[in-house]
């Protein structure tokens, strides 16, 4: 028996997509304001994440359940090892380490995938359909706000091998749909999906404080021109 799991995803995480949203660091980069020295530590972190969920699904292939979602055009693997080359220069890999954020999420898709890999579905469907979904967007603002060019540090954002973005949704929602799985099977992968975006949420409170504290550097270095130029005029909070 079928169970309509991509409706149940899409709104059993509906509060946990918003409280990520809500985070200091999401807002501040869906409003233009992107530190690159912590949107760089983000992309280390997804290369470690992205790396150990497409590491577990590939071994999972012959999975009932895991199989069918392993749609290889959606990988993101070697994206980010080309973002990270940009950011972090040729020893990218000795320099891109994780954050106790990254770690512990890993851990977490390291543990799914032994004990009960048909909830990696969960965290398969709140990152990669998130990407999916809001990439562009997410692209031109962290292009604009980090002055980059085109593709430089931006190959996350890019699904070359997804020409047709809606009909790609499309399918993979059909594809959940069939999954053979029951209803208490289901609710576990929704409740997996909401620890994934826990998961998320902690790595972007981790990157709160270094861009409060890259804001902090600007704000400090706009008061001290002020000072040197003899100005008296009151800052705006």
């Amino acid at each position: 028996m079928s169970v309509a799991l991509a409706s149940q995803l899409r709104e059993g995480t509906k509060k946990a997509h918003t409280m990520a949203e809500n985070t200091g660091f999401v807002s501040c980069f869906l409003k233009g304001v992107v530190d690159k020295a912590s949107y760089r530590t983000l992309v280390a972190d997804l290369w470690h994440v992205y790396s150990a969920m497409e590491e577990e699904i590939g071994r999972l292939t012959a999975h009932p359940v895991v199989g069918p979602i392993a749609f290889p055009e959606l990988n993101r693997r070697e994206s980010l090892e080309q973002d990270l080359a940009f950011y972090f220069g040729p020893d990218w890999r000795a320099r891109a380490t994780a954050t106790p954020g990254a770690q512990a999420y890993v851990a977490r898709i390291r543990q799914v995938a032994k004990e009960a890999p048909e909830l990696l579905v969960g965290h398969h469907y709140t990152r990669y359909i998130g990407d999916l979904s809001g990439g562009q967007i997410l692209k031109n603002i962290a292009q604009k706000a980090m002055n980059l060019g085109e593709h430089d540090g931006l190959r996350f954002y890019e699904f070359d091998a997804i020409p047709d973005e809606k009909g790609f949704k499309t399918n993979y929602r059909a594809t959940l749909d069939a999954l053979p799985i029951d209803q208490a099977t289901a609710d576990r992968i929704v409740a997996e999906a909401n620890q994934a975006f826990h998961c998320n949420m902690t790595m972007f409170q981790e990157l709160e404080g270094n861009l409060i504290a890259a804001i902090g550097k600007v704000l400090f270095g706009f008061l001290t021109r002020r000072q040197r130029s003899g100005s008296t005029e009151a800052v705006a909070a």
